[in-house]
């Protein structure tokens, strides 16, 4: 394992530290679906995005929208530790005068592209943001992470249709394929089966990888920089709940309580690499 990789794989064990800190300091949260993505946060916020916290507005920075929105904690936490946030800031989550909310709001946060949390409106900005940029021939990537549940909104498909037909090659996407959403398991509620398959029908190159594996993740994220002439998704296959004793693997996970006790003995966990 390169250094690259070791050093990436403890950014996602912090961010996931610091999520579960912040979700379970405030006692409830959507802790699930945040989790699941911490690896592609540390990919992306530390070696792939062009990003400055000393200059959080510059012009031809990429952009990060995370349409799922409602995972914001975990956004938070990758702020947090690349220098947008103070740490301390993530203990008033959610709470009154907060520019923390549960869910992202560019009015609010430094480093927060998009407001985000109705489900598919994030994706469709995201494909906005690239279709500015290529009309003003900036030298950017937009990069946005959506939901499985959240594949099944109809919004999502239209913007899915804009970005083939506009051949918007400097949008790379990611699913959070971890198969469940609050009402259950995605097969059963409204499957998206076949999820490939549908992408490539809309003019999308297609990879898919273990949502886990940071190697994997920046090989396919390479592979899709290269891509020309058409928008790039990348079906990140995880675990809900993903390296959290309480969650892990639970349709419950999605949004659930959490005790100080269940909290401090995930982060210990999770700091030990035990689970």
């Amino acid at each position: 394992m390169s250094k690259k990789i070791e050093m990436l794989n403890e950014k996602a064990k912090e961010i996931r530290k610091l999520t579960v800190k912040t979700i379970g300091g405030l006692g409830v949260g959507h802790i699930g679906g945040a989790v699941s993505i911490c690896e592609v946060l540390a990919a992306l916020y530390f070696d792939v995005m062009n990003v400055d916290p000393e200059n959080p507005k510059m012009e031809n920075r990429d952009r990060f929208v995370l349409s799922k929105g409602h995972a914001g904690p975990a956004v938070y936490a990758t702020l947090a530790l690349k220098g947008f946030l103070k740490e301390e800031e993530l203990d008033t989550l959610n709470r009154p005068g907060t520019h923390l909310p549960s869910h992202c709001d560019m009015r609010l946060t430094n480093g927060v592209d998009m407001t985000t949390g109705s489900l598919g409106q994030g994706f469709s900005a995201a494909v906005g943001m690239a279709l500015a940029a290529q009309a003003d021939k900036r030298d950017l990537n937009v990069y946005t992470i959506i939901g499985d549940g959240e594949s099944q909104e109809g919004q999502i498909w239209e913007a899915a249709l804009l970005a083939g037909d506009r051949k918007l090659d400097n949008l790379i996407a990611f699913t959070d394929y971890n198969k469940m959403q609050i009402d259950g398991y995605v097969g059963d509620v409204n499957t998206l089966d076949p999820l490939e398959d549908k992408w490539k029908a809309f003019g999308w190159d297609v990879q898919s990888v273990d949502g886990h594996d940071i190697q994997q993740i920046l090989y396919a994220i390479d592979n899709a920089k290269k891509e020309k002439g058409r928008p790039s998704m990348i079906i990140l296959n995880t675990i809900k709940g993903k390296g959290v004793y309480f969650a892990e693997n639970l349709v419950a996970c999605h949004n659930m309580t959490i005790t100080e006790e269940m909290w401090k003995k995930a982060v210990d966990m999770i700091d030990k690499e035990e689970i």
